[in-house]
């Protein structure tokens, strides 16, 4: 179906657009009639990819640098935590420190009032980097107790990277 109508920009008659050819994206007769296409610019992606690498450049590091930082944060927690205070219950029970972790988790044949397991899950503990928690007792840092400490990222002892209950 179609229908003439005048054009403003000038005298003559154009044919309008039927629903169906619009549909199809057809054009009408006149001379003025365009298709507008909806796309981004070159300059535009452009700009799109610019803002998000300098916003990557900013958060990256940040975001990078603090995943080490959980781990130490973690490690602490388990010393001056959990770990510490299976410890503190096993010494209360039975008037002395364990000579290993493992007493936490299964009774010595010294410790008459056991009263374990101590930790919950009864497993020995693990550090965030997949190294055991090394225990000592006396402790060399603190002699009068016991030496709890992760090995660290390095996974060495004696490291500088070494976080203990002798450590902040």
């Amino acid at each position: 179906m179609k229908i003439k109508i005048p054009n403003l920009r000038s005298d003559e008659l154009c044919e309008s657009l039927t629903n169906q050819n619009k549909i199809s994206g057809a054009r009408g007769t006149c001379p003025t009639d365009t298709i507008f296409r909806r796309a981004f610019t070159l300059v535009e992606m452009m700009l799109v990819v610019m803002i998000i690498g300098i916003l990557a450049a900013l958060v990256i590091p940040k975001i990078a640098g603090k995943s080490e930082q959980a781990r130490e944060t973690a490690a602490h927690a388990d010393i001056y935590g959990g770990i510490k205070t299976a410890l503190d219950s096993f010494e209360v029970d039975n008037g002395f420190y364990p000579k290993s972790l493992q007493d936490l988790i299964t009774q010595p044949s010294n410790a008459r009032n056991w009263h374990g397991p101590y930790l919950d899950p009864p497993t020995l503990p693990i550090d965030p980097w997949g190294n055991p928690y090394v225990y000592v007792f006396p402790g060399k840092h603190n002699p009068d107790g016991y030496d709890l400490y992760s090995l660290g990222p390095s996974g060495k002892d004696g490291a500088d990277d070494n976080i203990g209950n002798w450590t902040k």
